[in-house]
């Protein structure tokens, strides 16, 4: 039997989908239609919610046109006011408060393009929020709803009267209605929310939905530190004869981080350069491609040693060569479960380009830990400002520093540096470095360090901003304890919150790697 009709084309594909950078000019066209009168989303501040949770960011897609979106993230609403408003809870619209520990999903925005609606695409992106909010075992979704038809009612009703005879059904308004009609519970009214939210009256209802499949299971309910234990390495450089040599050394190292039960045990910048006092290669520039060689017996060492005593392992940075014949100072990440990750140094010194003619990286990566988010900006790379903040924003709670320094002033360029970018982005920064000499191997006299780990200057924090610091220029290990818990609350609660208060309308570190 023939088909009459050729149903494909009559068919249509609503799609509810993740956002990508793609969507963007779609979605600020569709906010002018949706709220007109009211401030827009800018670019900038779309690109960071999809660089900071891009889980969070929902859009609803008919026949590849977008139709509908939604923008979350997560925080733990008791650390927030509670008569807080849209800017205190987004960051200014930024969402770099973002927390991703936390156990409340903050809904900041829903629209549907005006031609698209009675399709249910407004329900359609709530119930992906809410299959979000349990795929990551969340306790609840929180929105601060704004009241668009109070103004009608504003001479003859207060706002708590209005929201009373909305829940009553006696009074229709487009978006509690809707919101009740979601599962979504009044939790109070908050005045002056919305600074350009006339038809409300500046009000929104603060409601919330509860997730009854909630498992609490993170630790952080019996305690109130969440604290990571590091061991730097304060490395002397002295002559050996084989590689050996320098394996026997890393490792008493290592089973010193692991006695101590330390998360993270890190070794100083280019400290395999003391495989050169074997190597009898008199040009600095050849010594430095013989020196690439080790780079599998070097990768090797550190992922067996991570393993084995169960630290995870900065294993300070090498020069490798690669495929394009370009030699980079590379720091890698040997995590304890065995895997590797790794960070390029981005700025070159005028005297690494000189002698050994390194090349730079281009990419700033913050890397996943059972610790936590972290960063590895080598040596030069504390020195940029911009550097920090970018990852700072990825979500680094710590950022080590491996350097290597032949004089006292170039160390104090390397620690001040450091502690200014730990008061900055409110974070915990870590630096080690090499002592001694080797006195036979060009462009590698002489070493100047003083260890140390620092945190933001607040009273939460050590005194002075430094949880530790080692003897300059003996070989030592430092190990201290960070508490992420308490930076975390010290970002929304401290004395100062240099994150939060950042004036976005004012300027903006632009980060070109997407």
């Amino acid at each position: 039997m023939a088909e009459q009709f050729d149903l494909s084309h009559f068919e249509k594909s609503m799609i509810i989908r993740e956002m990508s950078y793609a969507d963007i000019p779609a979605i600020l066209e569709m906010q002018q239609l949706c709220f007109p009168g009211m401030e827009p989303w800018k670019e900038e501040q779309l690109r960071s919610h999809l660089g900071v949770f891009a889980q969070g960011q929902i859009v609803a897609e008919l026949d590849g046109k977008v139709i509908g979106s939604c923008s979350s993230l997560l925080i733990n609403f008791d650390e927030y006011d509670d008569r807080h408003t849209w800017d205190d809870v987004t960051d200014g619209g930024y969402i770099t408060n973002h927390n991703q520990d936390g156990y409340n999903m903050y809904g900041i925005e829903v629209m549907v393009h005006p031609e698209y609606r009675r399709m249910q695409v407004g329900q359609r992106l709530y119930e992906a929020r809410k299959e979000l909010a349990r795929e990551l075992n969340l306790k609840s979704i929180i929105i601060g709803g704004r009241i668009p038809n109070y103004h009608k009612y504003a001479d003859e009703m207060s706002p708590r009267e209005y929201v009373d005879a909305v829940s009553r059904h006696k009074i229709y308004d487009p978006v509690l209605t809707f919101q009740l009609m979601n599962g979504f519970q009044l939790m109070r009214i908050n005045p002056g929310y919305l600074k350009d939210d006339k038809a409300s009256g500046k009000y929104a209802t603060l409601m919330e939905w509860n997730n009854v499949d909630y498992k609490p299971i993170s630790k952080r309910h019996f305690k109130t530190s969440l604290p990571v234990r590091i061991c730097v390495v304060q490395y002397l450089m002295r002559a050996i004869n084989s590689f050996d040599d320098l394996a026997n050394q890393v490792e008493y190292f290592v089973d010193v981080a692991s006695d101590a039960h330390s998360d993270f045990v890190v070794f100083p910048e280019i400290f395999t350069t003391q495989l050169m006092s074997f190597l009898n290669e008199p040009s600095p520039s050849q010594a430095v491609r013989k020196l690439t060689e080790f780079t599998p017996q070097y990768i090797e060492l550190f992922t067996d040693l991570a393993v084995r005593y169960n630290v995870n392992i900065i294993g300070g940075s090498h020069f490798v060569k690669e495929e394009d014949d370009e030699i980079y100072n590379i720091a890698y990440l040997f995590r304890r479960d065995g895997s590797i990750d790794k960070q390029y140094k981005i700025h070159i010194t005028p005297n690494e380009r000189k002698w050994w003619g390194i090349s730079a990286g281009d990419s700033v990566r913050v890397f996943d830990t059972d610790c936590g988010k972290i960063a590895i900006q080598i040596c030069y790379d504390i020195e940029f400002p911009e550097l920090a903040r970018i990852a700072t924003d990825m979500g680094a709670n710590i950022i080590f520093s491996p350097f290597c320094t032949e004089d006292r002033q170039g160390y104090l360029r390397v620690r001040y540096c450091a502690q200014a970018r730990a008061v900055e982005n409110q974070i915990y920064t870590v630096i080690s470095g090499t002592v001694g000499n080797l006195p036979q191997t060009e462009n590698m006299d002489i070493q100047y360090a003083q260890s140390g780990i620092f945190a933001p200057s607040d009273f939460e924090f050590a005194r002075d901003g430094i949880v530790g610091e080692t003897n300059p220029n003996l070989e030592m290990v430092l190990i201290g304890d960070v508490d992420l818990e308490i930076l975390r609350r010290q970002r929304q609660d401290g004395t100062v919150k240099q994150l939060k208060d950042r004036r976005h309308d004012v300027y903006r570190v632009e980060y070109k790697q997407d």
